[in-house]
């Protein structure tokens, strides 16, 4: 994108008064699609408090890509992508729109690299488990924007700094993923409970503080942080979308947390409101 392009892109979203907030939620088990638990009432209560945006972008741990693209469909597909759940959990459907005029907006506003305008993927677990519960209503559309699995943290973060205009214009940014994720040492025999590894909550905790301090080039380079952090992030898939939110962080923003648990001992619920 040059910058005569820039000059002569007329955008289809107009500033308004107020900013709105970024998010980083915990998504968990796609179960939580169809539950009403602790943290399925806390997405609820969420989504009642907030100035209603005029779109959402999501950036959800479960649409890794080999560049980076946006969805660009006037009508998103409800992806199920998972398996071994209940019937009732593939039965869902979630018929909110898209938007493909922040699907432009996104593709314009990043310079860094190339964006592709996608026509196929829709909505994975990872967006529609959590915005169905913030907006049972569908009334808010919803774009997705991919991860670009083979870049280092640096680009993920960067990338997200040039959608902060995107706040000003009444769209809600929600990083989904987890920031302590690891499948393979779940506690199935606490499936069902708040807790959490002596390590998962440690490395939680450092997460917290890192980001309450604004220390985002450590979070950047979190393989450093804990002599455990392997097991707290195996790969960076549910950790990148955290990192997205942080990029979208002003020096004049408040940070919540919420949904602050732990589960089955290596999953991490913890949840991020910036603004």
């Amino acid at each position: 994108m040059t910058t005569k392009d820039l000059k002569n892109w007329q955008s289809a979203l107009p500033y308004k008064d107020t900013t709105q907030p970024v998010l980083f939620i915990g998504h968990g088990s796609p179960m939580n699609a169809i539950q009403d638990n602790q943290f399925t009432k806390q997405w609820n209560q969420l989504g009642e408090s907030l100035e209603p945006p005029v779109a959402i972008l999501c950036i959800s741990a479960h649409w890794l890509t080999n560049g980076t693209f946006v969805t660009n469909m006037e009508a998103p597909r409800t992806i199920h992508d998972f398996g071994g759940f209940p019937q009732q959990l593939f039965e869902v459907e979630y018929p909110v729109k898209g938007k493909p005029t922040l699907a432009e907006e996104i593709k314009h506003h990043i310079t860094s690299t190339h964006v592709g305008l996608d026509e196929e993927w829709g909505l994975d677990h990872g967006a529609w488990s959590v915005i169905k519960h913030m907006y049972p209503k569908a009334n808010i559309p919803v774009v997705q924007l991919s991860i670009n699995y083979f870049k280092p943290p640096e680009y993920h973060y960067e990338l997200a700094q040039q959608l902060l205009d995107l706040r000003k214009k009444g769209v809600l940014i929600v990083g989904s993923g987890n920031m302590v994720h690891n499948l393979r040492m779940v506690a199935w025999d606490k499936m069902e409970d708040t807790y959490g590894y002596d390590w998962a909550l440690e490395i939680n905790d450092i997460f917290k503080s890192k980001i309450l301090d604004g220390n985002h080039q450590d979070l950047m380079n979190y393989q450093k942080l804990h002599k455990d952090i392997a097991k707290a992030v195996p790969t960076p898939d549910h950790y990148y979308p955290l990192l997205y939110t942080l990029g979208l962080q002003t020096k004049n923003d408040k940070i919540e947390f919420f949904n602050d648990q732990a589960v089955a001992g290596s999953l991490t619920m913890t949840s991020v409101k910036i603004g």
